[in-house]
């Protein structure tokens, strides 16, 4: 086994090149599933551990006003271990050298202790004085975005005064880890922030002295959140409560928990494609080495090595490609694992990060890439132990060539003499040739399907912020106010046009499925905010019954003519029976729509809304935007243009952070496939290409002949490619449908071009590394020995 050992290091020393070459598409897949791995592990165990550091609720509730001593009784219920009850209200905020509008979230702190729960991270400085009325504690996001920091004030209107606040401290929060106001579709830190104030200060500001309007709840190890959740809301009910629900519905936790399930889906697709690939080139790879040593296995034979052995030692040689790949994996993996998790840090804003990856990751990528490699080698292994030593002993049987069909071709009598060598010599070998696009191919597929998420959110953003939404700004308001509010707002500088919106948040049931979600009403016809369904268009709602959105009809199993029970969750909570009417299909969330005017007759509440879309004069913006900051009651204020501006900013960097990391495996991938095959291509027609040099053809022809092949293998792989690419990118599609997005699937042309250059100047490199090998030919050394 010595003398095997001994063999096997040289022979891997020989094919030095084409093991590295073939290992980095290893490492390729390698790196995918660490980075995807370790990612995921971080990301969970930084958010696990935030939400234990600062004691994250398991249980949420919002509601009108109850008194303190109601703690106590919620503190009795089953499975409850801690409570804390909050005051949380949104005021208008001023902002220097700041004209849009600002609204601020506050949250109280208690003055005398520590939160039980949900409590803050700070940054820097420190929390308000106890009995302190103007000291508040900004959110970090909030204050970088204003670059606010400790002792710059602003000024905010509570309850219809304006007061002055002096920022004391610049905090982070388990509970707002993904910040967004209401009604938006990603955080906007410029003009949405979290404020936190004393207890005392706060309820005095909004005359909630003794009482609160927020309630958490931790619970106990193992416990069921729904029957407190229950429990709640039959207590909290006479106190306008709103419905209780569980950590897993809360926004910022959603938000998270959904970006790691989608990282959990990529960690299964993309590696499969750089493995597989793998897996075909290390078979032949091997087969390519066991026909050239027929010989020696012969003689290994006749000097009594087993078949287990001459085995085991063909195996060792696809094991030492193997490791090549994942020690270069495994440090490429790492590198982008941090890198990747450092973007989400930043993007969810961890007050700290926790990227240890553990040896399960590595070891998960390491057997994955060993069955590869072991399944590439076994076809190739079980040729080499059948060969009988006599047989093996003697040189194997010329192929049989006869004319092909290609050259009775009219048009191959216009081709020149190389040419038809060259297109000769792939028709001969039609497997290897189908083996060495479909690598190459596999690269333009990988581009592709990274790529193409540029196109979905492109058209997207389209369908969301244009198409469907034609107003210029968005006002909501925290409870539902009466329709003159509207001709309010009309009135102000700049306004053109007016359309309300009632939202009302519901519960949903239908046969055994419930879903919390909103009921929105709008008008019959929407001219600002439209109902719109991304095939057809804009929809004209009926005058009763709900309109859903085919992924919320999707989660309740319903159809048109069901009819769907409504508990709103909400004012007097009434229980409604909706028919469903229509359906539509739409990119983001799962909403479901009715006619406002009868929402508002089954809710009794005549002509109520809680938010307003106005179009407005660009060249009075300035000048509305300062009367909303007088208006009272606003809670929130939504600009489309920079909603869309931070769409386009927050994804596409995100975005184009992993297609970096894709273009990079796509050509390591192209660079290894084709190198492999070019080098393969030279050691077996070594003799052939140096006796045509000796005959008198050129060395640029001899370099036409073995890189030409390479050409038109690779322009035979971009069709394929391509079809790959689109396969590959509606897996992907299927595969990351989730309740908030379903990105449409969409690929330009543009994107199949991109990546085909990028395709091209990797294996233009490869080529150029074996052009060299070619140069350096040693003619006599060659024409010496045939293989």
């Amino acid at each position: 086994m010595l003398a095997m050992n001994r063999k096997l290091l040289r022979d891997v020393w020989h094919v030095r090149a084409q093991v590295l070459a073939l290992g980095l598409v290893i490492a390729s897949g390698v790196a995918v599933l660490v980075m995807s791995l370790s990612t995921i592990e971080a990301l969970d165990e930084t958010a696990r551990a935030y939400y234990d550091r600062y004691r994250f609720a398991h249980v949420f509730v919002r509601l009108r006003r109850a008194p303190e001593r109601l703690r106590d009784q919620v503190r009795l219920l089953p499975g409850v271990q801690s409570v804390s009850t909050r005051v949380i209200e949104t005021a208008s905020l001023e902002i220097e050298d700041f004209d849009e509008p600002v609204i601020g979230q506050l949250v109280s702190l208690p003055e005398q202790y520590l939160s039980e729960l949900n409590r803050v991270a700070l940054r820097a400085g420190r929390l308000p004085a106890p009995r302190a009325v103007d000291e508040i504690v900004l959110s970090e996001p909030f204050a970088d975005a204003h670059e606010m920091k400790l002792g710059n004030q602003l000024r905010a209107i509570l309850n219809g005064r304006w007061r002055e606040l002096t920022v004391v401290g610049i905090a982070l929060s388990p509970e707002y880890v993904y910040t967004i106001g209401p009604g938006a579709l990603i955080p906007d830190n410029q003009r949405f922030g979290i404020v936190w104030m004393g207890e005392e200060a706060l309820q005095a500001a909004f005359d909630l002295e003794g009482a609160f309007n927020d309630l958490s709840v931790g619970l106990m190890p193992g416990t069921d959140p729904e029957p407190v959740i229950t429990a709640l809301d039959d207590l909290l009910e006479s106190y306008g409560g709103h419905g209780a629900y569980a950590r897993a519905d809360q926004q910022s936790n959603w938000f998270l928990m959904n970006e790691i399930k989608q990282l959990r889906t990529m960690s299964l697709i993309l590696p499969v494609t750089f493995l597989a690939v793998a897996a075909f080139l290390t078979n032949v790879l091997l087969g390519r080495m066991i026909t050239v040593e027929r010989g020696e296995i012969g003689l290994l034979k006749a000097f009594g090595y087993q078949n287990a052995a001459i085995g085991w030692h063909y195996v060792k040689f696809a094991l030492v490609i193997a490791a090549a790949g994942i020690s270069l994996g495994w440090l490429a993996g790492y590198v982008f694992g941090q890198t990747s998790t450092e973007v989400y840090a930043a993007f969810f804003r961890f007050p700290f990060l926790l990227y240890q990856p553990g040896a399960r990751v590595f070891l998960v990528a390491a057997l994955a890439s060993v069955a590869a490699a072991l399944c590439g080698a076994l076809g190739a292994v079980r040729n080499a132990v059948r060969l009988p030593p006599a047989e093996a002993m003697r040189p194997p049987a010329p192929p049989l060539f006869r004319r092909s069909r290609l050259g009775r071709l009219p048009i191959t009598r216009w081709l020149d003499q190389p040419t038809r060598i060259l297109l000769r010599q792939l028709a001969r070998w039609p497997g290897r040739s189908l083996i060495t696009s479909f690598g190459i191919g596999m690269a333009v597929a990988v581009l592709v399907s990274s790529i193409h998420w540029l196109d979905a959110l492109d058209q997207l953003a389209d369908v969301y912020f244009e198409q469907a939404q034609r107003q210029d700004l968005t006002v909501g308001f925290g409870q539902a106010e009466d329709a003159a509010i509207e001709r309010s707002l009309a009135t102000l500088p700049g306004v053109i046009t007016t359309e309300p919106m009632r939202s009302v948040a519901t519960r949903m049931r239908f046969r055994a499925r419930e879903e919390r979600q909103t009921l929105m009403g709008v008008p019959a016809r929407q001219e600002l905010f439209r109902v719109h369904d991304a095939e057809t268009g804009a929809l004209q709602l009926p005058p009763d019954g709900m309109v859903l959105s085919t992924q919320l009809a999707g989660m309740l199993q319903a159809a048109i003519g069901d009819v769907i029970t409504v508990e709103v969750l909400e004012g007097r909570r009434p229980t409604l029976e909706l028919p469903v009417v229509g359906l539509f299909e739409t990119y983001i969330g799962a909403p479901a729509y009715m006619e406002i005017d009868a929402l508002n007759r089954a809710l009794g509440d005549g002509g109520a809304l809680n938010s307003v879309h106005l179009r407005v004069d660009p060249l009075l913006e300035r000048d509305l935007y300062a009367a909303l900051r007088e208006t009272p009651r606003i809670s929130s204020v939504m600009l489309k243009a920079a909603a869309l501006r931070g769409y386009h900013e927050t994804l596409a960097d995100t975005i184009q952070i992993f297609i970096s990391f894709f273009a990079v495996f796509a050509c390591a991938l192209a660079i290894g496939v084709t190198y492999n095959a070019a080098r393969i291509a030279l050691a077996e027609r070594g003799w052939e290409l140096a006796t045509m040099e000796v005959l008198g053809y050129s060395h640029a022809e001899i370099s036409y002949l073995l890189l030409g092949e390479i050409a038109a293998l690779t322009l035979a792989a971009f069709p394929l490619g391509c079809a790959v690419g689109y396969l590959l990118a509606l897996v992907w599609h299927s595969a990351f449908v989730t309740e908030l997005f379903r990105v449409p699937f969409a690929i330009l042309p543009a994107t199949y071009g991109v990546s085909i250059l990028i395709t091209v100047a990797a294996t233009v490199l490869a080529a150029l590394l074996v052009r060299r090998r070619l140069d350096h030919l040693d003619l006599i050394a060659v024409l010496k020995t045939r293989e």
